[in-house]
C-alpha cells in the first residue's frame, strides 16, 4: 500500500490556492479541468516532494472545486471536526508562522513550544504545522500567544 492523496473540496479555488500555494508554498503538479462533470481538481505538492509528485502521483493534496450551477453561488462546506487535520514538517516554525500571520492568516495555536502550530485553510481544514528536526527554542512573541478558534 502506498499513501496517494488527500482531497479537500474548496468553495472558492482562488482563495484556496492563495493559501495552499502562495502562502503556505504548495506547487501545483497538476490540473484537471472537467466540463462534463462541472469540475476542477488541483494537485498539490509540498516543495521537498515536487518531483516525486509530479513522478509518482504521490503524495498528494487534491483540491476539488465542484462548478456551481449558472446562477447558483458555490457550495460552502461546513465545519467537518471529523476530519481532523493535515500535517506538515517546516524547516523554521516560526519563520514559517509569520510568513503565514503577515498573509492574514490566523495561528491558531501558536508555536509556543518551538515545535507545532495550527491554522485554518479558507475552507476551514486544520493544518498541523511541526519543526522538522526536533523543537527550537521558546521565542517571544509566540511563547505567550493564546490559542484563537479551534484546530
Amino acid at each position: 500500500m502506498r499513501y496517494l492523496h488527500t482531497m479537500l473540496r474548496v468553495s472558492n479555488l482562488e482563495s484556496a490556492l492563495t493559501f495552499w500555494r502562495d502562502q503556505l508554498g504548495m506547487v501545483e503538479t497538476n490540473r484537471i479541468e472537467n466540463e462534463g462533470g462541472r469540475f476542477t481538481l488541483v494537485f498539490l505538492a509540498a516543495k521537498e516532494d515536487e518531483v516525486r509528485g509530479k513522478e509518482e502521483k504521490a503524495p498528494l493534496l487534491e483540491l476539488t472545486y465542484n462548478w456551481p450551477e449558472e446562477g447558483s453561488e458555490a457550495e460552502v462546506y461546513t465545519d467537518g471536526r471529523s476530519f481532523g487535520h493535515l500535517a506538515f514538517v517546516v524547516d523554521d516554525i516560526y519563520e514559517t508562522c509569520q510568513r503565514l500571520a503577515d498573509a492574514g492568516v490566523v495561528i491558531n495555536r501558536p508555536p509556543r513550544d518551538g515545535h507545532m502550530a495550527f491554522v485554518r485553510s479558507p475552507d476551514n481544514q486544520s493544518i498541523e504545522l511541526l519543526q522538522k528536526g526536533g523543537s527550537l527554542a521558546p521565542k517571544a512573541p509566540w511563547d505567550s500567544m493564546p490559542n484563537v478558534g479551534h484546530w
